[in-house]
């Protein structure tokens, strides 16, 4: 056997011995700053990365570094209450892990999130926008030997983010008079932030908003047949036409996150009680 399925098949065991017979149908990734969705799981089983023997630990600020696994819109859901980040040193087989994992666990949807610059001029701070697409610049984590018993060589990724789900998504988010845009999200490695010039080049290329994660999990996800919901909170405003004195800190990203996660969260569970 691959020594990476070897692996894969390994956690996932520990993490369902963990869960104690719970079997999630639905996985959630909870971006920076918006882990308190999980305050939302009922009858929660928590499990700390940590607790998992050779599983990543998230480092990065505003992420637990947990499994909450429970109720959550009538369903069974296992949400990450923080994610794995390029960025923080780890190959992207560490990086796409998590997911894998739970869909070893059994998830048959995926929803992600995260919080990005807003590149549109049209958003703003505390903004929704439903990803409807997205641009790569990250490696991608199907390089290598294929996963033949997960998916094709070659998956299409024509529709990465599940038109069915953004159709209801938008339905539901006009109902809750929450107001939710629509735009491309460029994934970039960082961890620093992008430059003025950058940003100009990601608006040209046709972006909304830009992140440093999501897109290699939606990747992997697809890769086996797992359809994809995509939501990004705006915590900044990503232009080229800075004040002087401006600069990007990420504890207010964190914050900006934190502000909107009630809508977020109203937002999601509402989306699984449909599903």
């Amino acid at each position: 056997m691959d020594p990476r399925i070897e692996i894969i098949n390994g956690l996932t065991a520990s993490l369902q011995e963990r869960l104690q017979g719970f079997r999630p149908e639905l996985g959630i990734v909870l971006g920076s700053g918006l882990g308190r969705l999980a305050d939302s799981i009922e009858n929660p089983i928590t499990v700390p990365y940590r607790e998992l023997p050779g599983f990543p630990v998230s480092t990065a600020t505003g992420h637990k570094g947990n499994f909450i696994a429970g109720r959550l819109g009538g369903k069974n859901v296992i949400a990450m209450q923080g994610r794995i980040h390029y960025y923080e040193g780890y190959g992207m087989d560490k990086v796409v892990l998590p997911i894998r994992v739970m869909i070893g666990a059994g998830i048959r949807t995926l929803i992600v999130s995260n919080a990005a610059g807003g590149i549109n001029y049209n958003l703003h701070i505390g903004d929704l926008m439903l990803i409807r697409d997205h641009i790569n610049l990250l490696p991608n984590p199907l390089i290598g030997p294929n996963f033949d018993s997960y998916g094709p060589r070659f998956p299409d990724m024509t529709r990465p983010y599940d038109p069915a789900l953004m159709k209801l998504a938008l339905q539901l988010a006009q109902e809750e008079g929450i107001a939710l845009q629509q735009g491309v999200y460029v994934g970039g490695t960082g961890p620093s932030y992008e430059t003025p010039a950058e940003y100009k080049f990601f608006r040209t290329i046709g972006g909304d908003a830009v992140g440093m994660s999501t897109i290699p999990e939606v990747i992997v996800a697809r890769h086996a047949g797992i359809p994809v919901l995509g939501i990004s909170v705006i915590t900044n405003e990503a232009h080229d036409d800075y004040a002087e004195d401006y600069q990007n800190d990420g504890e207010d990203v964190v914050v900006a996150a934190d502000a909107a996660a009630g809508k977020m969260t109203r937002l999601i569970t509402r989306l699984i009680e449909h599903m």
